[in-house]
C-alpha cells in the first residue's frame, strides 16, 4: 500500500496545552487524519510532504464545546418551531455544523433536540463525509419529567404531540430506565437529563428539581451499564446536588449553585459545564427582538448569579469543560465566551485547557483529541498574535485543520487577494 503524503505545518508558536506553556518554531507533521509527530522548526520535514506555512501563527488543538445545540433554528421563544419538520431541523443543523468548525471548534458534545435522533443523523452524516462538521457525541433527545425543562410546553392542552417531541418524557424510575435504553439504542452517545427547570422553558422554574435523586440514579446506572454517561441540565443548588449524588458526569449550567453544591461536585470530581456568557446574549437580544417577558426575567435571575458561582467554583478546585449553550446565540460565536472565563478568575491557559485537554476527558476521548500530541486526529487552530496574552484572538481563527483536512485557510486566501507587487 503506498504510504499517504505528509503534510507539514509550520507554526510561529504552538499552545501545549498539555505543560501549560507555548513553544516557539515549531512543525507538526501530519500524516493521513492523525499528526505523526511534534518537531523543531529546524528539522527535516519528510520528502515530498506539503508544506502549510503558519509561522505568523499561533497554533493550537482543535477546540471542544461541551455543550451545543446543533439540530434546528436558534431556540428563542421557550418553544421549539412544531410547524417545522425534522428534516428542516436538520438541514439547518447542516448549516450550523459548518459554522461550528469553521470558527475552530473541531469537536462538540450536542446535548439535546427536541426532536429525538436528528443530531444522531447529523453525527453520522459528519462521520461519512457527506457534510461538514465537528465530530459530535450526542445525547439523542431530553429526558425529562412531564411538563418538565425538556418538554415542548405552551401548547394547547388538546395539542398532540408527535412521539419524537416526548421521546424522552419520563415519570418514574422504571420509566427513567426504559428511556434510556431505548435513547441509546436509538444511536445516542450518552444521556442528558433534565433535572431541575429551565430558562427557556416556558412554565418551568430554574430553581425547582423535577427529578428526584432515585430517579436520576436510574438513568446513570442504565447509561454505566453500557459504558457511558449522564450529562444534568441543573440550574437550582438542590437539582444539582441531587444529580451529583446521583452519579452523574457533569452538570450543566449550574446557575444557582450554593456552597454546598460546589463543594459536592468538587469531592465527586463532577465536571461543570458553565455557559457564561449566554445570559448577555439573552439580555441584548432577547430584549431587542421582543423574547417573551418570563424568559428575560429569568434569564437576570440566573446569569449574575451563575457567574458569582463559577467564581466560587474556580477558588474551591471544581473541574470546568467548557460549554456554551450554542443554539441559543447563533453559532459559530462558540469562543466568545473565552473572555468572560478570563474575567471570571481562569487564566488564559486554563481557559484554552478547560476547551481542549479538560473537554476531551469529559467526552472521554482524551485519547482522540485535545492536543496537538503523535497519534490524535490532526485537529489545528490557528490564530494571529498570542491567545495566552489575548484570549479573545480566538474568537477570529485564520486556520482550522480537522482530520488532516483543512477547513479555513485565511493566510492562504490572504495571498490570493493580495498578489505580489510588481519589481522595481
Amino acid at each position: 500500500m503506498e504510504e499517504t503524503s505528509a503534510i507539514a505545518v509550520r507554526a510561529g508558536r504552538l499552545v501545549d496545552v498539555e505543560r501549560g506553556l507555548v513553544q516557539h518554531d515549531r512543525t507538526v507533521i501530519v500524516r493521513g487524519d492523525r499528526i505523526e509527530r511534534v518537531q523543531s522548526g529546524a528539522d527535516p520535514i519528510p520528502a515530498g510532504a506539503r508544506v502549510v506555512d503558519l509561522s505568523d501563527l499561533t497554533l493550537l488543538p482543535g477546540l471542544i464545546d461541551c455543550h451545543t445545540h446543533l439540530v434546528g433554528k436558534i431556540e428563542w421563544r421557550g418553544v421549539p418551531a412544531v410547524d417545522r419538520t425534522s428534516a428542516q431541523d436538520a438541514l439547518d443543523g447542516v448549516a450550523n455544523a459548518r459554522a461550528t468548525v469553521e470558527a475552530g471548534f473541531t469537536s462538540v458534545r450536542d446535548v439535546g433536540t427536541y426532536r429525538a435522533f436528528v443530531d444522531v443523523a447529523l453525527r453520522d452524516a459528519i462521520e461519512q463525509g457527506t457534510v461538514p462538521g465537528p465530530r459530535m457525541s450526542v445525547a439523542g433527545c431530553y429526558v425529562t419529567a412531564p411538563g418538565g425543562g425538556g418538554e415542548v410546553t405552551g401548547l394547547a392542552p388538546d395539542v398532540a404531540l408527535p412521539v419524537d417531541l416526548r421521546f424522552g418524557v419520563a415519570a418514574s424510575p422504571d420509566e427513567v430506565r426504559r428511556r434510556v435504553r431505548e435513547i441509546l439504542a436509538g444511536g445516542a452517545n450518552f444521556i442528558k437529563v433534565i433535572a431541575t427547570g429551565a430558562v427557556l422553558t416556558r412554565g418551568t422554574r430554574p430553581g425547582i428539581p423535577e427529578f428526584t435523586e432515585e430517579e436520576i440514579r436510574a438513568a446513570v446506572q442504565v447509561a454505566a451499564d453500557r459504558g457511558t454517561h449522564v450529562a444534568a441540565h441543573a440550574h437550582g443548588a438542590e437539582g444539582i446536588k441531587r444529580a451529583v449524588r446521583a452519579g452523574v458526569r457533569s452538570i450543566e449550567h449550574g446557575s444557582l449553585m450554593d456552597d454546598e453544591a460546589i463543594a459536592l461536585m468538587a469531592e465527586h470530581g463532577t465536571y461543570l459545564v458553565a455557559d457564561v456568557y449566554n445570559g448577555d446574549w439573552i439580555a441584548i437580544e432577547g430584549r431587542r427582538q421582543g423574547w417573551p417577558e418570563e424568559t428575560l426575567r429569568k434569564n437576570e435571575e440566573t446569569t449574575e448569579a451563575q457567574r458569582a458561582g463559577f467564581r466560587k467554583a474556580i477558588e474551591a478546585g471544581v473541574t470546568i469543560a467548557y460549554g456554551t449553550d450554542s443554539g441559543v446565540y447563533p453559532h459559530g460565536l462558540n469562543a466568545r465566551q473565552f473572555g468572560h472565563m478570563v474575567r471570571l478568575g481562569m487564566s488564559a491557559m486554563d481557559a484554552i485547557r478547560s476547551a481542549t485537554t479538560v473537554a476531551a476527558e469529559l467526552l472521554g476521548w482524551e485519547a482522540r483529541v485535545g492536543s496537538v500530541s503523535p497519534g490524535k486526529a490532526a485537529d489545528l487552530v490557528g490564530v494571529r498574535g498570542d491567545p495566552i496574552d489575548d484570549v479573545s484572538l480566538l474568537e477570529e481563527p485564520s486556520f482550522v485543520m480537522k482530520g488532516g483536512q483543512v477547513v479555513v485557510d485565511a493566510p492562504e486566501r490572504d495571498r490570493r487577494e493580495r498578489p505580489e507587487a510588481a519589481g522595481p
